[in-house]
């Protein structure tokens, strides 16, 4: 849970840094200049003795996972503020348990408790606020993103436990779905067109930050930590970032929110936390062997 929660702290500050700095530039180039750089990051441990099934694998979880999802989630930021786009991330937790449920073909109630729990701390977080006008495309926005990030990360959890030996140097092939994410996020950009791409010295070094740390570094941690731990906490851990998110705000960009529902919200979340480890931890308990029955035995008297 270490590497997720690393993950969750390094996406926290990348939600305002968009909203502030890189808002005028187009979403679409945005999305393909910060995939380069994150795999400018893991070319040099790349290693090319896979099979093509593997490369062509983890190309296409890449291309779901970062390519798509960043696509859409970063047009989001058109209709919507950077703590509104964390705020409705709620229903990723629920995306997981599905697809995990969905590709081991059982449904696992205490898992979809846990991540309702979630989203309910999410919920709590936004106030349940009525709608402004515009948000809508935003909001529909970030679930087409909530469910292409679901689905890879569940994908390559489901690769991992497949194939431990090959997941084991995660560094070694983590650039192939990079790759299969640069492929898909150049073609969304291709359409705007990169010429009218030009940010400022200080967006290149945000684009920079964002490339290398929430992007290379927090997703690398969030995929490693996502086949460590059961379904149920994954799917809690992907709202950690929505209170760690709006803490950031409040400290760091000058936003305001609501103490008391944050701290409510942080509570539920645990809630779930406490329920999957709960379940993980009597799960991994060693079964005693019951006892073996004794027969008294007759002494010389035969009494």
């Amino acid at each position: 849970m270490v590497y997720l929660a690393l993950a969750s702290l390094m996406w926290a500050f990348s939600f305002g840094l968009i909203g502030q700095h890189l808002g005028n530039l187009d979403s679409q180039s945005v999305a393909f200049v910060r995939l380069i750089i994150s795999l400018a990051v893991f070319i040099p441990f790349l290693r090319w003795g896979y099979a093509w099934r593997h490369m062509l694998r983890l190309m296409a979880i890449g291309a779901v996972q970062y390519g798509v999802m960043y696509a859409v989630y970063i047009e989001a930021y058109q209709s919507l503020r950077g703590h509104e786009v964390a705020l409705f991330t709620i229903l990723t937790p629920l995306f997981v348990t599905l697809f995990d449920d969905w590709r081991r073909r059982r449904f696992q109630r205490v898992y979809f408790l846990a991540a309702l729990l979630a989203v309910v701390g999410g919920v709590i977080l936004t106030g349940l606020q009525p709608l402004e006008s515009g948000m809508l495309p935003g909001i529909l926005m970030i679930q087409v993103a909530n469910l292409c990030f679901a689905a890879g990360q569940v994908e390559y959890k489901c690769w991992a436990k497949q194939y431990p030996l090959l997941a084991r140097r995660s560094w070694h092939h983590f650039a192939y779905l990079y790759v299969g994410a640069v492929l898909a996020s150049g073609v969304f950009a291709s359409v705007n067109g990169l010429s009218s791409f030009r940010p400022s010295s200080t967006q290149w070094w945000v684009l920079l930050y964002l490339g290398v740390v929430p992007s290379a570094l927090g997703f690398y941690f969030w995929n490693i930590g996502s086949h460590r731990v059961n379904a149920g906490t994954l799917a809690v851990f992907n709202n950690v970032k929505i209170p760690l998110a709006l803490a950031v705000s409040l400290l760091f960009f000058g936003e305001t929110a609501s103490l008391p529902r944050l701290i409510t919200s942080a509570a539920v979340i645990a809630a779930g936390f406490a329920i999957t480890i709960g379940l993980r931890s009597r799960r991994s308990r060693p079964r005693t062997a019951p006892p073996i029955p004794t027969t008294r035995r007759a002494n010389a008297s035969g009494q």
